[in-house]
Parts: C-alpha cells; sequence; structure tokens
C-alpha cells in the first residue's frame, strides 16, 4: 500500500469483537487472567497495553521495522537507547542537534561513564575519524536542529557496518512519510511524537522503532523495566493524528517551500537554512534518501535587534517551543532550545543570537509571508 493508506489505516482492526474502526482507549493499569498460569497477553500496563500496542505495530509499518516501543517523551525514547550501553562506551553523535540531547548526554550520562564525541554528521570521513576504540554508537540527526545540516544515511551505514557501532537516526523532522532510516541502513530510529507523527501540539510522546526482532526485545525490556511508557490516552492522540501525517506534512512542507523562497529575497535576512533550497549543501543528498525537505526552516537576520521585534509583532505565527503541529510556531534557539548549550559553541556552530527557526504549519501560505513581511518590517506596528 501506499503510505497514505497505511497512514489512514493505523490502529484500524485492533478490536474484532465489536469492529470498532477507532482503536477504543484502555484506561485500565491491570488486566483480569482467565486462570492460574494463563494470561490475555496482557497483565499490566506498564509491560503492554492494547491502546499503546496499536500505536506502536503502526509505527513499526510505518518505519519498516521489526519493532516499536512508545514512550512518556522523545526525551524518555533516547534515554532508553542510551540504556544499550555501558559505562566505558563512546558515542559520536551530531553536534549541531536539539539541547536536549546536548544536556542528556553532557550533563547526565557522562557522569554514569558514558562518552561522547559531537561532531559535524553531514561531513562523513569527519564523522568516521571520530570513532575510536571504544565507540559503539552512531547516534545522527539528519536534518539537524535547527541549522538542517543533512548527514548521508547510507554512507554512515556503512562506517556503522565497519565498526560494528549501533546506528540510531532521529527522524522526528521527516517522519516515515518523507524518510526511512532503516531501509538505508539504520538500527533504531528514535522520534519526539510530540511533533508531526501526533501532530496538534496536545501531546507529549516519544518512540522507538527497531530495525530487528531481537533489538526490539531489548527495547521492549528496557521500556518495561525503567517505565517511561505512553499512556493510553496520549497513545490514541497519536494514532488520531498520525492519519493526517501525509495530508500535514505535504501541505506544511508546500509552505515551508514558499517561505524559504521569499525570506531568501527579503533585506532583513542574511541566510535561509532549508535542505529544500537548491543552493543548500544539503539539497543533493535529501534528495537521494528522503522524498521532501519537510517543513522546518531556520534563517538568520542582519541585526539581532531584529529579532524581539519579529518576535513581539507575529500575530498569525505564534512565539512558542516545540514543532511538527498544524499552527505554524517560531522559535529562537538561542534562549529557548539550545540555551544549556555553551555559549561557545552555540557561536561556533552559527546558532547565534540572529537565527530564528520556523516550523512551518498549514495556513495559507499568504498569510504566513504576510505576517513575517509585517514583523520584519522596519518601523512601528
Amino acid at each position: 500500500m501506499h503510505p497514505e493508506t497505511r497512514l489512514v489505516h493505523a490502529g484500524v482492526g485492533q478490536d474484532p469483537r465489536t469492529g470498532a474502526v477507532s482503536t477504543p482507549i484502555y484506561q485500565c493499569a491491570t488486566f483480569q487472567h482467565p486462570g492460574l498460569g494463563q494470561t490475555t497477553g496482557y497483565d499490566y500496563s506498564r509491560t503492554k497495553n492494547p491502546t499503546r500496542s496499536a500505536l506502536e505495530a503502526a509505527l513499526a509499518a510505518l518505519e519498516a521495522g521489526a519493532g516499536a516501543a512508545a514512550f512518556a517523551s522523545g526525551m524518555a525514547a533516547l534515554t532508553t537507547v542510551l540504556h544499550l550501553l555501558r559505562p566505558g562506551d563512546h558515542v559520536v553523535v551530531t553536534e549541531d542537534l536539539y539541547g536536549g540531547t546536548h544536556r542528556l548526554l553532557t550533563q547526565v550520562f557522562n557522569h554514569l561513564g558514558l562518552g561522547h564525541t559531537f561532531v559535524d554528521t553531514s561531513d562523513t570521513a569527519a564523522t568516521a575519524a571520530a570513532i575510536g576504540p571504544n565507540t559503539r554508537m552512531l547516534l545522527v540527526e539528519t536534518p539537524t536542529n535547527p541549522l538542517l545540516k543533512v548527514a548521508d544515511l547510507r554512507a554512515l551505514g556503512e562506517v556503522a557496518r565497519q565498526h560494528r557501532l549501533l546506528y540510531v537516526v532521529d527522524n522526528t523532522f521527516l517522519t516515515p512519510y518523507l524518510q526511512q532510516p532503516l531501509t538505508l541502513g539504520a538500527d533504531l530510529v528514535v522520534h519526539s511524537v510530540s511533533k508531526y507523527l501526533a501532530g496538534h501540539n496536545d501531546v507529549v510522546a516519544g518512540a522507538v522503532v527497531a530495525r530487528t526482532p531481537e533489538l526490539a526485545e531489548r527495547v521492549a525490556f528496557l521500556q518495561n523495566a525503567t517505565g517511561g511508557i505512553l499512556g493510553p490516552q496520549d497513545a490514541w492522540l497519536v494514532l488520531r493524528g498520525i492519519k493526517t501525517l501525509g495530508l500535514r506534512m505535504r501541505q506544511s512542507q508546500e509552505n515551508a517551500i514558499a517561505l524559504a523562497h521569499w525570506l531568501q529575497q527579503h533585506p532583513a535576512v542574511t541566510q535561509v537554512y532549508f535542505p529544500g533550497l537548491a543552493n543548500d549543501p544539503g539539497y543533493d543528498c535529501l534528495r537521494r534518501q528522503a522524498t521532501g525537505p519537510g517543513a522546518m526552516l531556520a534563517f538568520r537576520v542582519r541585526d539581532a535587534a531584529l529579532v524581539p521585534q519579529v518576535l513581539a509583532r507575529v500575530r498569525v505565527i505564534l512565539f512558542a517551543e516545540s514543532l511538527g503541529g498544524v499552527e505554524t510556531l517560531i522559535t529562537y534557539p538561542w534562549s529557548q532550545t539550545h540555551a544549556d548549550v555553551p555559549e561557545s559553541e552555540r557561536r561556533r556552530l552559527g546558532v547565534d543570537d540572529r537565527l530564528l527557526r520556523l516550523s512551518v504549519g498549514i495556513e495559507h501560505a499568504a498569510d504566513l509571508q504576510a505576517d513575517l513581511a509585517q514583523a520584519l518590517a522596519e518601523g512601528g506596528d
């Protein structure tokens, strides 16, 4: 089936007793046993819940994986993945990445004996050079957050295989609708499901999808053992959101392409980061491994004094953290998503005080353009 059809039918057929088209919300903690030593397959909802199981089956199918696990947040999902490693192990990780991931590695797992090296994973040779004798994992965001750099997933997959690394890709920005890292060599895919998969800024969730049954079983063990599971109500909201993922991604992407071209010509903007632009360094690579550039973009204004003006003036666009919902959001990475990254590192990467990030939604593109135009204009309101 085509992706759009698989998305619409996510979770359908999960209740053969009644034929309910919408997966029921099994809002329960425990399940009655038929008899001693017997089980329905469900015993306690931390371990397994029918609503969450329906979501996990849908996610595995969409990412072409062998199994999936749904978590209470994207950070809970990533934390579980890092628990596959041991003290003394080393991770090579994308340097231009979400600030929460940077915080997790530098302020949590480093105290547990897990080493890390940040590297520009859009540079395959530099990534390979960062691998040491105790490296056990390659963790990649592509496109990156917030500068939208694109890593060559197939090439990095070859590097990971040569060094016997666990290869993990964060696919939050493009989703399985546009990119399927497991088919390009990844072992695990992680998602902040709160974003495009859920799509309506009404739920916080995360997911891990595994390429093999063995990896899926290891992740499921850690999910149960550590307990950061997704509740049934939130699982149901995600299932409902997934059904419109294709429609939402197409409209958001179309809007993002239009805004990126418009911003390139604006006199107050000095640079636009968007892999859907033909002059973007990641354009050709992304076209080889994804069916579209997504709907995230970043741009740098000529003067830092413009930033508070833009954030105060936008009316259609919302000044808020997060991304991937139907509403267009504008974020200031310098003091929001990347505040925990040391200032010197932020400036080196290009996450400076003139950079703004847009998560483009499904509104009419002309309204979004008009809103940005008045927000960037010189003079009063």
